[in-house]
């Protein structure tokens, strides 16, 4: 289980994320909305200390975090029960696929290298990229270049993978492979919080949908009822921007 209690973050004067509460058991799928500068990927990269909130408890199964005065053995501990799926990748461009997905593997947990190889390549597989295991990220595509990033979030084994727009940076075409491999993963009962601006996708793969305005949550419950019959009149404008088929509008 995942619990936020009043996660709070500024940057300088101005009040980024006005207190959260979020709950996500295991195996639920939460997807969070909202407009650009609502503080979505703000709470998100919180969750796991890319961001420090200024105020807040953060607890992943037994082990809580007190955001005001975290040591540095908290920080790491909190880190190692997530994973992070970028927008941008961020893979490391002088290693292949597989080289990206053995790193976290080696480096941070420890595994011994033909260990960490033989359970690399199982995921590349999994997510489509067996034949791409050599291959650097100049000469991958932006859909195989995120593959590898969830490879890579996968091969750490944690408690919640958390995805930062994974398909924003992507090109439409590249767009469905992504999501895809992400359905799989919904499947198999792995704990995940996604902030997308896919709508048909939140639908179809959220049990839970969080909308986010101004660093407050205005409405949270499932797909039918957040899509189907919001509550709040900011929610329903911000649906309204959006076609029947989850696409954005101009």
């Amino acid at each position: 289980m995942i619990k936020l209690t009043q996660i709070k973050k500024s940057f300088g004067r101005h009040q980024v994320l006005k207190g959260i509460d979020l709950t996500v058991e295991k195996g639920q799928v939460v997807a969070i909305l909202g407009p650009s500068g609502s503080g979505k990927t703000t709470l998100l990269r919180c969750m796991n200390y890319l961001e420090r909130p200024s105020e807040g408890e953060i607890t992943i199964d037994e082990f809580t975090l007190n955001c005001r005065r975290p040591s540095k053995s908290d920080i790491h501990e909190l880190r190692k029960k997530s994973a992070m799926v970028f927008q941008q990748y961020n893979l490391f461009r002088h290693k292949t696929a597989l080289e990206n997905v053995m790193e976290g593997l080696v480096i941070v947990q420890k595994v011994p290298k033909e260990q960490a190889r033989v359970r690399s390549i199982e995921l590349l597989e999994k997510v489509g990229l067996g034949s791409k295991l050599d291959s650097y990220p100049s000469q991958l595509s932006g859909g195989q270049q995120q593959r590898v990033g969830i490879a890579r979030a996968l091969a750490l084994n944690p408690k919640v993978i958390l995805f930062d727009e994974p398909t924003s940076s992507l090109d439409p075409e590249l767009v469905g492979e992504v999501l895809s491999v992400i359905r799989k993963i919904a499947k198999e009962g792995i704990t995940m919080i996604i902030v997308t601006h896919e709508m048909g996708f939140a639908q179809e793969v959220a049990g839970h949908v969080i909308f986010i305005d101004d660093g407050v949550i205005v409405e949270r419950g499932t797909p039918n009822e957040l899509f189907g019959s919001p509550k709040e009149e900011r929610t329903k404008q911000f649906l309204k921007r959006f076609t029947p088929d989850g696409v954005y509008s101009i």
